[in-house]
């Protein structure tokens, strides 16, 4: 391959690359800023919320986090037009008893809430968030749920995506290896044709060398 053959082999493979770090991988994505939403609107029985978080980290992500008042909107008009499910969603939101505050799931800050009820003498253990989809706000609930009818579940464009950055990097330097192996190989049969084609080669012919000899022993017989 020559290495004028590069540019056209490598450019394919990096537009694959960039676009893998700007789009969700498919169309059953939503995309908002630079995160992507997922809708598995199934019903699954559950035992408890960590069965709903492994059904979105099946899919590279995890329960939904919501950080402004444009997400929070954003997933409501979104919702409104896929969901068919009951009037409330859970949202990757649970109550640590420890620090004795609301966390999300996926580990993020809370930077941003719109409970309804602000109750603060309640039980909040085994409390969770739930998304009213008529409203847009929140409020507090059972986190064991026997069934859900769907979820919501959001992951970062990078964090989804990093399948395909890998497989693009990989076949990327299986290119580079290929030509570079290419490159070793014809320098080195070129290096041998080299050698014998630079072989020394006597200035004199069989024919010369034997009357050269016969000269030589009439010389030492004189002698």
């Amino acid at each position: 391959m020559p290495a004028a053959a590069l540019p056209s082999v490598l450019l394919p493979l990096l537009s694959l690359a960039a676009a893998a770090v700007a789009d969700c991988p498919s169309s059953t994505w939503v995309q908002f800023q630079d995160s992507c939403y997922i809708f598995l609107q199934e019903t699954i029985k559950v035992e408890s919320i960590e069965d709903l978080r492994n059904h979105c980290t099946d899919h590279g992500a995890d329960m939904i986090s919501i950080h402004n008042e444009e997400e929070n909107a954003f997933i409501l008009d979104t919702l409104k037009k896929q969901w068919k499910g009951p009037d409330d969603i859970l949202l990757g939101m649970f109550f640590d008893t420890d620090d004795e505050s609301f966390k999300w799931f996926d580990k993020s800050n809370m930077t941003f809430d719109k409970w309804t009820d602000q109750d603060d003498e309640e039980d909040l253990v085994d409390t969770c968030a739930f998304l009213h989809i008529t409203t847009g706000e929140w409020k507090k609930g059972n986190c064991e749920v026997p069934s859900v009818q769907g979820t919501l579940c959001k992951a970062a464009n990078n964090h989804i995506l990093i399948s395909a950055l890998v497989i693009a990097s990989t076949v990327i330097l299986t290119v580079l290896g290929a030509i570079v192996w290419f490159l070793y190989k014809r320098n080195l049969d070129s290096g041998f044709t080299t050698v014998f084609s630079t072989a020394h080669q006597s200035p004199y012919n069989d024919d010369c060398v034997l009357i050269v000899a016969e000269e030589n022993e009439h010389a030492i017989q004189f002698d």
